[in-house]
């Protein structure tokens, strides 16, 4: 422990990290740098701030981070249709590689000696950094405090922070809080009454959307341009990846879009219950299908099908640096050259209803090849039997030796 003199810590202002500060400081005697990424949590960056300066921190690292993170890492993501084990639409796993990627950049700058963060020995965000940190930085010494120390629950945390004069918020009683994670992406809510996954969680919790039912009775249409895979104008205003985001979580909310309640399976191997608001992305996510509908080729929307799971565990399980994924994003980005065009979507009660889509430049889509109607000679429906026997010819044989 004597050997670490500085450490960089990626700090929040939560339960959690205002503790590993003090603890830092208690334990390896070392100079404590905060990093705090502003990825979307608005209001959570100031008072973090003001909490690292309490806690005796001199440099103190807080870097609005919205535009980077929605352009080079969720706007990718999507291109894929990244979906983890087909409902989880990763807003915690893809914000970790660009924490992980700062963190290294300013141990650099400030010439510390480690890194820390404050993801639990249990969780998946542990990996995440840590997998980051190595890709970029190889020799890089990682403080995880959760693998050290005994304070291995919610209430001795709270005990720890009493004891040490930390002031916690959203404190209720006796009661732990919720652990929660907000970006542009998503919120996310665990433990409490969370972990038992019979528990229907508290209309109280969800901070980001109101419940369908009391959603407007009148429907919201938005009409989306895409370029090359990516939204840029909304309504015919352009936007930048973030903003994109921000418009699309309060309009979505709004309209009780993107709640999610699911158990997933974490790459340390457990199971666990999490409660997501994923507004922009549900959003996003249905909106580039459509858009891909009509501009991208049967196959190769095909095998961007059969490779998203793989990329969707990838990013999951914190390999977002790895030569595999860029293989793959490569491919993917590809592929989105052609998708261009507009979506129109009906948001109305927890629904997203596509009810358009076009595109002059790049639509495979043929109206008179399509047609129900006379196609006057557009295709030759002939054609369709000598397809279907040639198709059909294993099928034939087989059924033909079972006979025998």
């Amino acid at each position: 422990m004597s050997d670490v003199k500085k450490v960089v810590l990626a700090y929040s202002g939560g339960l959690d990290t205002s503790i590993i500060v003090k603890w830092l400081q208690d334990e390896y005697q070392c100079e404590v740098v905060t990093f705090t990424a502003d990825v979307g949590q608005g209001e959570e960056v100031e008072p973090a701030r003001a909490k690292a300066k309490v806690a005796g921190i001199k440099e103190i690292y807080i870097e609005d981070l919205r535009e980077e993170f929605a352009r080079d890492f969720v706007f990718p993501m999507f291109r894929a249709n990244t979906i983890y084990e087909g409902e989880y639409l990763l807003g915690t796993s893809i914000a970790r590689p660009l924490i992980a990627k700062r963190l290294v950049e300013i141990a650099n700058e400030t010439g510390a000696d480690a890194i820390s963060h404050g993801a639990t020995g249990k969780g998946n965000d542990q990996v995440r950094f840590e997998l980051g940190a190595y890709a970029l930085k190889p020799d890089v010494h990682v403080i995880a405090p959760w693998r050290e120390w005994d304070l291995n629950s919610r209430d001795k945390l709270m005990d720890y922070a009493e004891e040490h004069g930390i002031a916690i918020e959203k404190k209720r009683g006796k009661k732990s809080p919720y652990s929660m994670d907000a970006n542009l992406l998503h919120i996310s809510y665990e433990g409490d009454i969370l972990e038992d996954p019979a528990n229907e969680p508290e209309d109280s919790m969800w901070l980001w959307t109101v419940s369908p039912e009391k959603a407007p009775d009148e429907p919201t249409y938005l009409d989306f341009d895409f370029v090359k895979g990516d939204i840029v104008a909304i309504n015919g205003e352009k936007m930048s990846p973030a903003t994109v985001m921000e418009y699309l979580n309060k309009v979505g909310g709004e309209n009780g879009v993107g709640r999610t309640d699911i158990v997933e399976n974490r790459y340390v191997g457990m199971k666990a219950r999490g409660c997501y608001e994923t507004p922009a992305g549900t959003i996003m996510l249905k909106a580039h299908r459509a858009m891909e509908s009509i501009t991208l080729d049967r196959e190769a929307a095909h095998l961007k099908d059969e490779m998203m799971p793989k990329y969707a565990t990838l990013i999951y399980n914190g390999y977002w640096w790895s030569p595999e994924r860029e293989m793959l994003q490569a491919l993917i980005d590809a592929s989105q050259t052609v998708v261009n065009g507009q979506v129109r979507a009906k948001l109305y009660k927890g629904n997203v209803i596509i009810v358009g889509r076009s595109s002059e430049t790049d639509s495979l889509y043929d109206g008179d090849i399509a047609t129900f109607e006379d196609d006057e000679g557009a295709y030759n429906q002939q054609d369709a039997e000598g397809f279907i026997k040639l198709n059909a010819l294993r099928l034939r044989i087989a059924a033909k030796r079972k006979k025998q």
